[in-house]
């Protein structure tokens, strides 16, 4: 990027800031995340196995595709009802291990104006989280699933440390991933997208960046796309990307301290951040196409055919559209056409 070198916008902490209440409301929503995350009930190792004989070519098969795959929304084993070793050792241990957000707003997060001392978590990515645990267990018993809180950086570690079954976390497909974990097909379609003040002469991401502090989440496709973007060139050497958080919600905070001038981050979760301060918006368009998955362990392929089954059926019954228009549909608009997924693709099982 060339030409327009503009100010360093924030050199001081923002004024006027709304939603929760402003800095000093968002640094005790995340002491609280830290709280209730240790809070959180922990399961035992949820030792998810092979599904079924010669899982470990069946593993070799899908590293092998991983390497060479271009499309990787496209990798998900076919959808299936069929019960291997990975559902029947849920099924012995009584509940569904899920590694969750508790502090992105309307996707898993505890409402921090709620007078419930004992506030649920909640969020499109929670109903999608009850939903899986209802349909393995055909129960709709709360006791079937165990949320544990990890921050981004822990979404791979928890998979592969047997440490939850899945992942339902704003969680993009992405080649390297599938390298570490399995995913199911597609459930949600975004993009990156720059989140900056209202006030801010940035307009997306271009050369209005130039000279300025982004932030991003370590292991983030966001940090992904502004390194490849600084080796590339395509990104000017002036652009800071240092700021690199171990949660995206961080990201937003520092933004409300001034210690960055922007944002990068999927734009289904930006919107929600500008719904919480309506000081920041999000600025140009979005960047190419992200789909989130639900993750697993590479070997727990009944598992990732029960899901793929699962998502088609709450797809299909209106339940994907029930939980946007509540949760979503505030921040991303009432058409949820352009973040429902196409019809699937998947590769051989």
């Amino acid at each position: 990027m060339r030409g327009i070198r503009a100010r360093t916008g924030l050199t001081g902490p923002r004024t006027g800031l709304r939603g929760w209440g402003g800095v000093a409301a968002m640094a005790f929503v995340c002491a609280l995340a830290v709280v209730c995350a240790l809070l959180l009930p922990r399961a035992a190792g949820p030792h998810t196995a092979a599904s079924a004989a010669g899982g470990g070519r069946t593993a070799r098969a899908a590293q092998a595709e991983a390497d060479a795959c271009t499309d990787p929304q496209d990798q998900s084993v076919p959808p299936s009802t069929a019960e291997g070793t990975a559902i029947a050792a849920i099924k012995k241990r009584g509940h569904l291990s899920v590694g969750v957000d508790q502090n992105s707003f309307n996707w898993g997060y505890r409402d921090p104006n709620s007078t419930d001392k004992n506030v649920q978590l909640e969020g499109f990515d929670i109903d999608l989280a009850r939903r899986l645990a209802k349909d393995i267990f055909n129960d709709s018993d709360p006791a079937r699933i165990r949320f544990q809180a990890i921050p981004t950086t822990e979404r791979v570690p928890a998979i592969q440390k047997a440490r939850v079954d899945v992942v339902v976390r704003t969680m993009t497909i992405t080649c390297d991933r599938l390298k570490d974990v399995a995913f199911s097909a597609p459930y949600f379609v975004t993009g990156q997208q720059v989140l900056a003040p209202k006030s801010s002469d940035i307009t997306g991401y271009n050369d209005t960046l130039d000279g300025k502090k982004v932030c991003s989440a370590k292991s983030s496709t966001a940090l992904d796309r502004l390194t490849a973007d600084r080796k590339s060139g395509e990104l000017a050497s002036s652009v800071d990307i240092t700021t690199v958080v171990p949660n995206q919600l961080d990201c937003l905070v520092r933004l409300q301290l001034g210690q960055v001038d922007a944002v990068l981050t999927d734009g289904a979760l930006a919107a929600s951040q500008a719904a919480q301060d309506p000081t920041v918006e999000l600025k140009g368009d979005p960047l190419t196409p992200e789909y989130y998955g639900v993750a697993m362990k590479k070997d727990a392929t009944d598992l990732e055919a029960r899901v793929n089954k699962i998502l088609e059926d709450y797809r299909k019954d209106g339940s994907w559209a029930d939980s946007y228009r509540k949760w979503l549909a505030p921040t991303l608009g009432a058409d949820f056409g352009p973040a429902m997924p196409p019809e699937p693709h998947y590769r051989a099982g």
